[in-house]
């Protein structure tokens, strides 16, 4: 199944070559693990709430793939090029399998919320 890495990233006051470094030598951190940019430097057209920063999300074919990626020796050595001067939330997570029906997850939250309330 699909796993991403999406990050958060708040606004810095100023880039500096480190942060350019680390967009420049990033790619060749995720050629190994099948890692592609599905999106990178787009603009956000907030609908709800507030979102300061920039969204990034990359695409992985699976779990494995995403956590060797952020894991890898590779990886580790560039991340504070960008930790150290542009704050943010990094997290892994799976897509949903192919065929997924949210219907079936709100009656399986019903269900749930059914039984605690018993």
């Amino acid at each position: 199944m699909t796993a991403y890495a999406v990050a958060h990233l708040r606004p810095a006051d100023r880039l500096v070559e480190d942060v350019f470094v680390y967009i420049e030598k990033i790619q060749s951190t995720l050629d190994p693990f099948g890692g592609r940019f599905l999106v990178h430097g787009a603009d956000a057209e907030v609908r709800e709430g507030e979102w300061p920063g920039a969204l990034v999300i990359i695409g992985f074919p699976g779990m494995e793939q995403a956590r060797a990626w952020y894991d890898s020796p590779a990886y580790q050595e560039l991340l504070p090029l960008r930790t150290d001067h542009i704050a943010g939330d990094v997290l892994l997570v799976e897509g949903v399998a192919p065929g997924y029906d949210a219907a079936g997850t709100a009656a399986a939250y019903r269900a749930a919320a059914a039984s605690a309330a018993q």
